[in-house]
């Protein structure tokens, strides 16, 4: 597994050995030992999350707030996503800042976004499944979300604005 880490401390694109033959491919999608190595820290993931979306929806930007704070590791089963995290650690030399990632099926990428980030993407092909893995449970009482065309952010998203499909709820922001 090859781990870079982006311009935001912490956060890892992380591309795996692609094993070809004449039958197809084989990789490892995660591995806790190379996954720790790679990254430097011990991540536990409790909870495995599955969205299949279809094209030009958009979800997001989400995070968790407090003990409930989530990091999560994030994979495309099928189709092409636009993904994008936040940083939102006060404290850090990139706070506000983010970074925007394709990650596909065909690429075989993965994002590792830490915890105290917001995460949302955006699905660019006719349907995406997207896999993630996080590292605490899901607390509704504790979720948070900035609404994705905060100007202060400027994220570039990669469809025209009056394409993008959000839910009411990602239409808002709640709480920073």
């Amino acid at each position: 597994m090859k781990a870079t880490e982006t311009k935001l401390k912490g956060c890892f694109i992380l591309e795996p050995e692609i094993h070809h033959d004449e039958r197809g491919y084989f990789f490892e999608s995660f591995n806790q030992r190379d996954f720790s190595k790679a990254i430097g820290m011990d991540v536990n993931f409790v909870q495995d999350n599955i969205s299949f979306s279809k094209k030009g929806v958009l979800r997001g930007l989400h995070y968790q707030k407090g003990e409930h704070a989530q990091a999560k590791l994030v994979s495309v089963l099928e189709g092409r996503i636009q993904d994008v995290v936040v940083d939102l650690r006060k404290d850090s030399d990139t706070y506000g800042q983010h970074i925007s990632i394709e990650l596909s099926s065909e690429n075989k990428k993965q994002l590792f976004v830490p915890r105290v980030f917001a995460h949302g993407f955006l699905t660019l092909s006719k349907t995406a499944s997207v896999f993630y893995k996080c590292d605490n449970y899901y607390s509704k009482d504790s979720e948070g979300s900035i609404i994705y065309n905060d100007e202060s952010l400027g994220i570039n998203w990669k469809i025209p604005k009056n394409r993008i499909i959000v839910s009411a709820k990602d239409n808002m922001e709640k709480e920073r």
